[in-house]
């Protein structure tokens, strides 16, 4: 059996879900301070970074989105002298042009990857290539329930996408 196709499918639903996300975000809640530690676009750029990030075969081998910053992906307190970067809000325009190079280009990215491989590509995850990719839906899944809870706070729903 090929799971590839399965794997395939489940990211492009995920990435359909995380798509609408964005498309409906009020702007109001897009880059709003709220109870949550981090912005609406904050966790939409997060998951599409290492959705993109964790479905190449290593770490070594990935070259980011042409608009990345690295502080979109990290909480900038973790910076060693504690003062933040320059602030980086990306617009909707900008993640739906990065959702859909994502959307576009994980079939080949997953096809591309050995699933039997012992080793998962980055070395601070010490699990088969197949089990990364399950973590790393998992991820996915994970980070589009938090982007629909903030919009079903503000009264909007999404819809379900079981397979892409």
């Amino acid at each position: 059996m090929d799971i590839k196709p399965a794997l395939i499918g489940q990211y492009r639903a995920g990435l359909a879900m995380v798509r609408q996300c964005i498309e409906v975000c009020p702007d109001d809640v897009w880059s709003a301070a709220t109870e949550h530690p981090r912005t609406f676009w904050r966790i939409a750029y997060h998951v599409l970074f290492y959705t993109h990030f964790y479905c190449m075969p290593d770490h070594e081998t990935f070259t980011p989105w042409p608009k990345h910053v690295p502080h979109g992906v990290i909480l900038w307190d973790d910076d060693e002298d504690g003062v933040p970067p320059e602030e980086t809000t990306y617009s909707q325009v900008d993640l739906l042009e990065y959702v859909d190079f994502v959307s576009a280009n994980i079939g080949d990215w997953v096809a591309a990857l050995d699933l039997e491989s012992e080793q998962s590509g980055f070395p601070w995850y010490k699990i088969p290539k197949l089990d990364h990719q399950l973590v790393n839906l998992r991820h996915l899944g994970i980070h589009l329930g938090q982007l629909q809870e903030r919009l079903f706070a503000v009264g909007i729903d999404t819809d379900w996408v079981g397979r892409r």
